[in-house]
C-alpha cells in the first residue's frame, strides 16, 4: 500500500509528543520513515513545503521513501491533494496528515487516512520492536573434542 506523507505536518507532530524534537532533522525523519517502510515492505513519498535545502544529497538513498518538495509556486497540501487525484488506486493509498484538507481528500477517494501523530507512534513501536533470532544449539553445546582436535590441526596447534 503506497503511503504519501506531509512532510511539514509529520515534523510539527513530532515536536508535539516529544521533548527532543530539536534534534530532529527532515532528513533524520526521512531516513527514520525509510526504515519503517523498508521494515514495513512498504513504499511511501514524503512531500515538504518550499524548495528545502539547497544540498539535498541528505535525502539520497532512503529506502523504500522518495522525497520531494513543493517549491515556491505551490504548496505540500497541493501537491499531495494532486497525487490523490491523479492516483489511479486510491483504495490502496494510504495518506498521512493532520490536515483537515487532505483528510477529506482522501476520504472523497476511498483512501486510508492516518493522522501524524497515530502514525509516528506506530511507526515508533514497530521500529523498537527486537526481532528475536533463534542461535544454533551448537553456539551454547560448544564444540565436541573431535572438532576441537581438528581446529588445533587445522591451526598447527596440535598438543
Amino acid at each position: 500500500m503506497p503511503v504519501i506523507i506531509d512532510g511539514h505536518n509529520l515534523l510539527h507532530s513530532i515536536q508535539k509528543v516529544s521533548e527532543d524534537f530539536e534534534s530532529v532533522s527532515d532528513v533524520q525523519l526521512c531516513r527514520t520513515v525509510g526504515r519503517y517502510l523498508k521494515l514495513t515492505n512498504e513504499k511511501g513519498e514524503i512531500i515538504f513545503d518550499g524548495t528545502g535545502p539547497r544540498d539535498k544529497s541528505g535525502f539520497d538513498n532512503i529506502s523504500n521513501l522518495e522525497v520531494s518538495f513543493a517549491g515556491l509556486g505551490s504548496d505540500a497540501d497541493t501537491v499531495i491533494e494532486d497525487k490523490i487525484k491523479a492516483n489511479t488506486a486510491p483504495r490502496r493509498l494510504t495518506v498521512v496528515s493532520s490536515d483537515r484538507r487532505l483528510r477529506d481528500a482522501a476520504r472523497a477517494r476511498k483512501a486510508t487516512v492516518v493522522k501524524s501523530p497515530v502514525f509516528w507512534n506506530s511507526l515508533r513501536k514497530q521500529l523498537s520492536r527486537r526481532k528475536t533470532i533463534k542461535e544454533p544449539v551448537e553456539k551454547h553445546r560448544g564444540l565436541t573434542e573431535g572438532e576441537t582436535e581438528q581446529w588445533l590441526k587445522f591451526f598447527g596447534l596440535e598438543q
